[in-house]
């Protein structure tokens, strides 16, 4: 099972294919740089983002999430205190629409829970906000809280080699550290121990891409779909890393690789108008 969702431009020119391959989500890497100061923009920012999304509830919603927070009564607290971060984590979602809050709740149940599968599964929910991108000081807030996730997971099971990618990746791609290349290196100590990590090949391809190391990019990234022929994600960076550079042929035939891999009537028709384009 998966699910594909597309973002599109108002220009109709940026498509975002994002597949929910039961977690690997990276969509297209913009090339923006961070905020030159990563660490002094996320001071205090926990604070800040949530008290920024509150202050744009309504009425309603406000005495919604009041009661939810105080709803904790005697007893197991602890087990109460789960129920409560997990439906504020849903009414976040679900009612308020903003999901980046919602799992931030959601890791905060998974902190009480101290478990791998529910840490793994809030700082994945994380990361993919992290590499959807957004707003800048969100995106370090995200990050940030993955980070401590991917920390406990790690500590549970240092050998998961998933969660040391995505850790590095929070840094690269999440403004959590002025030096990129202490989250290269997580990734690139994953791949020096086992060169047939498409994953880790796959990130730092992506890491190529926003530091605008183009012809690098291409070398991971044709690596990975050579070994990985229906890794999409891959195919699509290619396709778009060829366009920037201005190598339309070599971009066509990426997306045309893309397009035979997209069941979306919608988006097999945008990539058309976008190969079309191209030549």
């Amino acid at each position: 099972m998966n699910k594909q969702q597309i973002f599109l431009s108002a220009g109709g020119l940026v498509l975002l294919v994002l597949l929910y391959f039961f977690g690997n989500t990276i969509p297209p890497v913009s090339t923006e740089k961070q905020a030159s100061t990563p660490q002094k923009a996320a001071s205090g920012a926990s604070a800040d983002v949530l008290a920024s999304a509150r202050h744009d509830l309504t009425t309603d919603q406000s005495e919604k999430i009041t009661q939810l927070e105080n709803s904790v009564v005697r007893g197991n607290v602890k087990e109460q205190q789960i129920g409560v971060y997990n439906q504020l984590a849903r009414y976040w979602q679900d009612s308020v629409g903003r999901p980046y809050i919602g799992v931030y709740y959601l890791g905060e149940a998974a902190k009480l829970e101290n478990s791998e599968k529910s840490l793994n599964f809030a700082a994945r929910l994380m990361f993919n906000q992290v590499m959807a991108g957004g707003d800048p000081s969100a995106v370090t807030w995200v990050a940030k809280n993955a980070k401590v996730l991917y920390e406990k997971v790690l500590q549970l099971n240092p050998s998961d080699d998933s969660a040391k990618i995505e850790l590095g990746a929070c840094y690269l791609f999440g403004g959590i550290s002025e030096m990129p290349m202490e989250g290269i290196g997580k990734i690139k100590e994953v791949l020096t121990r086992d060169s047939s990590n498409m994953y880790a090949e796959l990130m730092l391809g992506l890491a190529d891409i926003k530091s605008q190391q183009y012809d690098k990019a291409i070398v991971r990234l044709e690596r990975v779909a050579k070994y990985e022929p229906h890794n999409i994600q891959a195919l699509f960076n290619l396709a778009e890393t060829y366009e920037r550079k201005g190598d339309k042929a070599n971009a066509v035939k990426w997306y045309r690789l893309v397009q035979n891999h997209v069941e979306i009537p919608a988006a097999k028709q945008e990539i058309e108008e976008r190969i079309n384009s191209l030549k």
